[in-house]
């Protein structure tokens, strides 16, 4: 059986990490096409903690040098961006929940949220976005949000 075999079902995982890729690609042309455009997102004197986290993973991995003169990773290094891996997660929490709810605003169905996130239904969406929500903290200087 090959690949275009129409009695074959497609592979959603295939699909899913072609579509990565594809992402990828289509937001770096679009919106980072150049070192301008793609420091807009960061801070140019502070680490973010997933910035931080990928840093020393790079690092460690070799999937990044170190500069000359630049100490090697060492063990609280290591440590210093484990600590950093539950706030760089919540973070991501907040970025998902809050984009979940800005394609909603511009129209998405929660079908089409699901397919984006790699969710096979629209009530896996809902769900994900209710259990984003719910883990999110509270703001402080928001007079709406419960005491």
């Amino acid at each position: 059986m090959t690949e275009n075999d129409p009695f074959t079902p497609p592979d959603a995982g295939a699909a899913r990490a072609q579509r990565v890729y594809t992402a990828l690609f289509r937001i770096a042309e679009r919106h980072a096409a150049d070192a301008e455009q793609r420091a807009r997102q960061t801070h140019p004197h502070v680490l973010a903690p997933h910035e931080a986290v990928r840093l020393v993973s790079f690092l460690l991995s070799g999937a990044a040098l170190p500069v000359e003169g630049e100490p090697e990773v060492d063990r609280a290094d290591i440590t210093a961006a484990l600590t950093l891996v539950p706030r760089a997660r919540a973070e991501l929490d907040e970025v998902e929940a809050g984009l979940i709810e800005m394609a909603r605003g511009r129209g998405l169905t929660w079908q089409e949220i699901a397919f984006g996130l790699g969710l096979g239904t629209p009530q896996a969406a809902r769900q994900r976005h209710a259990r984003l929500t719910e883990r999110l903290p509270e703001d402080e200087g928001d007079a709406a949000a419960p005491a």
